[in-house]
């Protein structure tokens, strides 16, 4: 039940928050939270950000950030007192005794990671600071959770900043909290921070992209339009309920592929420029949704369909993708998805707090009324490995290695002959897909097959690929040359092993 309205400045934002949370499906103490948020803003007093705004803004839209995310009460009270060890000296005792240990170790473990500066990938700070965060993610998620939250807020403010600050935040934030957010099934995190930090770092480039694309999109406003209603009457016929809701495709993602050689700035050649979104209540109406839209527009040839439900990715991620030819023979990509599918998909593994996912995993009660659910194991196995990694990797440049390329690039989805699917670096080969599948599977590659042609162990594998690997019968010496194609951490690890490298 929710306390009485707080009478301070911030009473709108309070009320908020509190309306935020009761449409939540855990169970939320709000005397707790209320507490926090008056211990919050006494603490930070007359602190002001660069903007004037008094500091207690920040924690506020940190914790209503938490909050759409549908995180548990730990996290929310976390979010609002974050900032308090390190700017406002109160000490870690006295949030313990006030709050508890759990939400005193997630405050420890943010404070931790705040001071994280990207100078280089050789500097030594930069990458101990990123083995502190990986180690604090393999303990809790929450914590990083809470400091990708704290990121969004200050990248939404970040013009206030001297621009030699906002270079910096701009670069760590494309660098390594947007792949993080990306990682972490949290796609619409994931490409606000890059728009925000897409202006600071290349402002010419952002200015191209935004005066050409203007003009694209308004020849698309009306085939939008049109078929969004031709799909909702169709979707009535049939009883389906359904949420239609059209986008751009978004900045810097855009201007990512323009760059591409070949693409070459022909917005012809990007088939997702725009996009419709089907929302539906049950799986099933899914297919259905499918086979109107494609009953109505064409598909493409070629371009195909991808269905992200019968095989989600490894970030979990769920939905349906088709590309159509629009009123005017424009390409559309039309993505269907249910709520729940919607729902992780713009905020991913936050997501797994929801009461709903909670309950369908067995947790009980007095579990759900704390909000002590943690995420499923299977879906941060990478998370686990690379903080195995950073007990056993010493070098900062290996290290630094494995995050940015095996955690925190660009993947590809390729496939096994049985349909299960790997996500794997761009660049890697089926020697790193070998290994991926099973540390010893890399010792008996005889040869390998994709797509049904047999490749060399060199082949640049793609997204869409599917990969069988040939066995040898007995367990063999993995070969030295390996090492002058294959890219991951683990497969190199192993071969490296192997030869009694270092």
């Amino acid at each position: 039940m929710a306390m009485s309205k707080i009478t301070t400045n911030f009473e709108q934002k309070y009320n908020l928050l509190v309306a935020t949370l009761e449409e939540k499906p855990l169970v939320y103490d709000f005397d707790k939270i209320k507490k926090a948020w008056e211990f919050s803003e006494q603490k930070h007093g007359s602190q002001k950000r660069l903007s004037g705004d008094p500091y207690f803004i920040h924690p506020v839209e940190t914790s209503l950030i938490l909050a759409e995310w549908s995180l548990d009460e730990s996290s929310i009270i976390a979010g609002l007192l974050h900032d308090l060890v390190e700017d406002a000296g109160v000490p870690p005792l006295e949030i313990t005794s006030l709050f508890g240990g759990e939400v005193s170790t997630i405050v420890d473990g943010v404070s931790k990671i705040s001071n994280i500066k990207l100078r280089g990938s050789a500097d030594q700070e930069f990458v101990e600071n990123l083995r502190k965060m990986f180690l604090s993610m393999a303990k809790d998620l929450r914590v990083v959770l809470i400091k990708l939250a704290d990121r969004l807020h200050n990248m939404r403010t970040l013009s206030f900043l001297p621009p030699d600050k906002r270079k910096r935040i701009a670069q760590e934030t494309l660098e390594v909290f947007a792949p993080l957010a990306e990682r972490l099934g949290m796609g619409q995190v994931k490409v606000e921070l890059e728009d925000l930090a897409f202006p600071y770092l290349y402002e010419q480039e952002y200015k191209k992209v935004v005066g050409l694309s203007r003009a694209y999109y308004k020849k698309t406003e009306d085939d939008l339009e049109k078929m969004k209603r031709s799909v909702l009457t169709s979707l009535a016929e049939e009883n389906i309920k359904a949420l239609v809701s059209t986008r751009e495709k978004h900045l810097y993602s855009l201007w990512k592929k323009l760059e591409r050689s070949e693409i070459d700035w022909d917005f012809s050649k990007i088939h997702d420029i725009v996009a419709m979104r089907i929302i539906v209540d049950k799986v099933s109406e899914c297919y259905t949704a499918l086979g109107i839209v494609h009953s109505l527009y064409k598909p493409v040839p070629h371009v195909g369909m991808s269905d992200f439900i019968a095989q989600p990715k490894p970030n979990s991620y769920r939905s349906i993708h088709t590309k159509v030819f629009g009123p005017s023979g424009r390409i559309v990509e039309i993505q269907i998805r249910t709520k729940k599918m919607h729902e992780e998909a713009e905020y991913g593994i936050a997501a797994h707090w929801a009461y709903g996912e909670a309950k369908s995993h067995g947790a009980s009660g007095e579990a759900l009324e704390k909000g002590e659910i943690m995420v499923p194991q299977e879906k941060m196995s990478w998370v686990r490995q690379l903080a195995d990694w950073q007990k056993e990797i010493k070098d900062s440049k290996e290290f630094m290695k494995a995050i940015t390329f095996d955690a925190l690039s660009h993947r590809n989805f390729v496939f096994s002959p049985s349909g299960d699917v790997y996500d794997l670096p761009v660049g890697a080969t089926p020697v790193d897909f070998a290994y991926a599948v099973h540390t010893s599977l890399g010792n008996y590659i005889k040869a390998v097959k994709v797509n049904g042609r047999m490749v060399p162990l060199s082949y640049l594998l793609r997204s869409g690929d599917v990969v069988e690997v040939i066995k040898n019968k007995n367990s063999q010496k993995p070969s030295r040359d390996w090492l002058d194609f294959a890219v991951t951490t683990i497969a190199r690890r192993e071969i490296k092993k192997a030869h009694g490298i270092s």
